[in-house]
């Protein structure tokens, strides 16, 4: 009788957390400064590069970190805003709202991939010619394709285009995933033949390895999660009363391992004898 009882009590306390406005409050104002705090520290990372090394423009590091702060700062604003956002008309507006910043999330991230892919590719004395107009190809067509899948919806808002943008979605995190796993895989493993006695050489096969690591995590769990949220209505994440849901989940895909790789990836760049690092064009 006690185990029935005790089975009973569990729904309906975690329905009144769900349904709780201050749970609801507490959980997004939460992750609103989580995310304001990862945006602040790659705004200070990011002046401490540009400090550092002011010559070399607008160096693939600096952009990374400069759209760390932008992506983690948007999610903040939006986080506090929470409630207001879920009032937006018409509705489409609030999937955008929501969405834009994880497609820009994938943007960020997909750089670091272009970056390791130029070492790589640079290091075997092969051309790369093609790997920045592939990332901008990728990249466009993700966000040409996601903006008519918007389009769509607000057209015709029927739960088949919510099942398949949120798929869509789940698959360019499954292919960001990959990206780390075949880009990072290749720089850890080409980092494993170098002599033992290299300059740096373990503290690289480190940062190389937990930064393949985390990501490729991150990424496949939010592709798992995207997958759920599509089919599945008690993982929804776009809806206000699932707080605790929404806070591990992003707490997991995002500001955990963009507190770790900015942690891990720290180290300021020589004052001189750069190679690796080149502007964007």
């Amino acid at each position: 009788m006690a185990a029935s009882t005790a089975v009973a009590v569990a729904p309906d306390w975690w329905n009144d957390v769900n349904n709780s406005p201050m749970w609801q409050d507490r959980s997004f104002h939460a992750l609103a400064m989580l995310y304001g705090a990862v945006s602040f520290v790659a705004l200070v990372q990011l002046i401490r590069i540009e400090c550092r090394v002011p010559e070399y423009g607008w160096t693939t590091q600096k952009v990374f970190h400069f759209m760390n702060f932008i992506v983690n700062g948007v999610r903040s604003i939006v986080f506090v805003l929470r409630r207001d956002v879920q009032l937006v008309q018409p509705e489409i507006f609030q999937h955008v709202l929501i969405d834009f910043p994880g497609l820009a999330f994938f943007t960020t991230y997909a750089l670091l991939v272009l970056f390791w892919a130029e070492i790589y590719y640079q290091a075997r004395a092969m051309s790369t010619d093609g790997l920045r107009p592939a990332f901008y190809t990728i990249n466009g067509v993700v966000y040409a394709i996601q903006i008519i899948l918007w389009m769509a919806l607000w057209w015709k808002p029927v739960r088949a285009m919510v099942i398949l943008s949120k798929m869509f979605f789940a698959a360019t995190s499954l292919f960001a995933a990959l990206g780390f796993l075949l880009y990072g895989g290749r720089l850890f493993l080409m980092l494993q033949r170098f002599p033992v006695e290299s300059k740096g050489r373990r503290k690289k096969l480190n940062e190389v390895g937990y930064v393949t690591t985390i990501c490729f995590s991150g990424f496949l769990i939010r592709c798992v999660m995207m997958c759920l949220n599509a089919f599945d209505k008690e993982a929804d994440l776009d809806v206000l009363n699932h707080p605790i849901l929404n806070f591990f989940y992003y707490l997991l895909v995002e500001i955990v391992p963009s507190a770790l790789v900015l942690f891990i990836l720290r180290k300021l760049p020589p004052k001189r004898g750069i190679t690796q690092y080149h502007p964007i064009h």
